[in-house]
């Protein structure tokens, strides 16, 4: 009997039992813990800064007009460029996964690449397009039409908001068509079901958790975007909190980031709720082959749907940005002093690679923990991490202004304050790739190293860290790219002197010489780029 609990504690621990037990090492909890609790320390932060403003005051600017307004126009905001998100991306989905449509290896690749152009660029582009001194108001002018409907304030804001993000829908969407049993809607339609009753009877229920998947996405990146708003003149919960904050009304723009945070939160929990109901939601479980549906006479408007689509989305903002390229020597496009560097770049370049590193590094703990010792504690501190992911740039950067002007002055406008707030931005990107990797390595092999005398943090190290790299390198390309582009953040934190990309673009724009903007936009959009990469990567390892 005694050997028999020999053998049967050898076999536990070489098949992980006590890796995978409710005790994990106490100083990967101790770790763990204090990275959620920095990820978490800026809401702490404007908590602080709105408890220090008097009850009757902040009462009577929250329930002010000025207060009203704001929040009606981003709920208004979001609930559209969903609802067109929804309208495009889907259809695109569906057209690329599952019909004859001509082209459709070319369009798969195409309708997602919106995605790569940073929206604030887009407004850029489309403001320069159809603006009131724009492109198009100068081709008219010569056969006598003198204005054009103007692309400032909500109409505008919900078109460029809606070409940029209707992506997030389109690839969640397509991912859930492409995982589903295509057999089914065939089955449907053999039992007399028209093919818009299938549809709408069997694969909508299916992609639906796709959809709201996506759709979560768009309303969350929709109600932290800053940029666009500001460019189009539309005042949300962003550009208000910017504009106080510059106007020194710091107690309005605290409370205004607050307001914000909880309708994110709001809007998570709507989603969490939506989402825990998924007996709609078949999941395939047999073959998943099926016959492509034929378009027939539908064939060409979808074809121009989805030209129309690539049209506005890649050659409006490529075709300005070439322009602007092409006259950034004439008068009006020079630039007007503020001459570009590519010292910008290598600050842009620099503060990433430095948000990628800390946050891969930081990422390993938390998400070792929640892949290899399941429990509430480890899931508590894997999803506080989010809410930093779900944190607005703009409120973000206001919490992290009120802790160094009142606890940190000597961290007020430094390149380390403005590297963790990109980690707390971005770290979930990190975490999500590494815990991943760590699911996919066989944890008998740590616990072979462990029998032949390793420690456990020297068997992580040689065996379960050289497996997990990919994981961790792909993260950290994730959190690279997403930070080169991150705007509000990097506006409100960056140090005096230290000019990135972003910030050079945000000053030539605000200036009026867009010109200028062409060759770091265009730089943006091809480092942007490379993230399609990552993500078919991914994609092709996973399958």
């Amino acid at each position: 009997m005694r050997s028999g609990g020999h053998l049967g504690a050898l076999a536990g621990r070489f098949r992980g039992d006590e890796e995978d037990g409710d005790r994990p090492p106490i100083a990967l909890v101790l770790l763990a813990g204090a990275i959620a609790a920095a990820v978490l320390s800026p809401i702490a932060w404007l908590v602080l800064r709105v408890a220090g403003i008097e009850t009757s005051y902040a009462l009577s600017l929250l329930t002010g007009a000025a207060t009203t307004s704001v929040l009606a126009n981003s709920l208004a905001l979001v609930g559209a460029v969903t609802a067109a998100s929804i309208a495009i991306g889907v259809p695109l989905a569906v057209l690329t996964a599952r019909t004859d449509l001509p082209f459709r290896r070319f369009f798969t690749v195409a309708v997602a690449l919106p995605l790569v152009v940073p929206s604030y660029i887009g407004a850029f582009a489309f403001v320069s397009a159809f603006g009131p001194r724009g492109v198009l108001a100068g081709l008219l002018a010569p056969i006598g039409v003198e204005s054009i409907p103007t692309i400032y304030g909500f109409g505008g804001t919900v078109l460029v908001l809606t070409l940029f993000t209707y992506p997030y829908v389109y690839l969640t969407t397509r991912a859930s068509l492409l995982a589903a049993d295509a057999s089914l809607p065939e089955a449907a339609r053999t039992l007399g079901e028209s093919s818009t009753g299938a549809f709408r009877r069997v694969t909508l229920p299916q992609i639906a958790p796709g959809i709201a998947a996506g759709a979560l996405l768009v309303a969350l990146y929709t109600l932290s975007d800053f940029g666009t708003p500001a460019i189009m003149q539309f005042d949300t919960f962003t550009r208000i909190i910017f504009v106080e904050y510059n106007a020194f009304g710091r107690d309005f723009a605290a409370l205004l980031s607050l307001q914000l945070l909880a309708v994110t939160g709001v809007i998570l929990a709507l989603e969490s709720r939506l989402g825990a109901d998924r007996s709609g939601a078949y999941a395939s479980r047999g073959a998943r082959s099926g016959g492509e549906t034929a378009l027939g006479v539908w064939k060409l408007p979808a074809l121009a749907f989805c030209l129309a689509v690539l049209a506005l989305c890649l050659l409006v903002p490529v075709g300005i940005l070439a322009m602007w390229l092409l006259r950034s020597g004439s008068p009006g496009y020079a630039g007007g002093g503020f001459a570009f560097q590519w010292t910008f770049a290598w600050n842009s370049v620099g503060v990433s690679v430095a948000a990628a590193l800390l946050s891969a590094a930081v990422a390993i703990p938390i998400a070792y923990l929640a892949a290899r010792y399941r429990s509430a504690l480890s899931t508590v501190f894997d999803r506080a991490t989010y809410l930093g992911y779900a944190m607005p740039g703009i409120v973000l950067g206001l919490s992290l202004i009120y802790f160094g002007t009142t606890y940190a002055p000597a961290l007020y406008q430094t390149l380390p304050l403005l590297v963790f707030a990109y980690v707390v931005r971005f770290l979930p990107q990190a975490i999500g790739t590494t815990r991943s990797s760590v699911l996919q390595v066989d944890p008998t092999l740590a616990g072979a190293a462990r029998t032949l005398g390793e420690s456990p943090s020297r068997a992580f190290r040689r065996v379960t860290l050289p497996l997990i790299a990919p994981g961790v390198l792909a993260g950290a390309a994730l959190v690279f790219l997403t930070t080169m582009k991150e705007l509000p953040a990097t506006l409100l934190l960056h140090p005096t002197g230290f000019d990135t990309l972003v910030t050079y673009i945000w000053l030539v724009q605000g200036a009026g010489y867009y010109g200028a903007a062409a060759v770091p936009a265009l730089v943006l959009i091809v480092v942007s780029g490379l993230s399609m990469f990552v993500i078919l990567s991914q994609e092709n390892t996973d399958s």
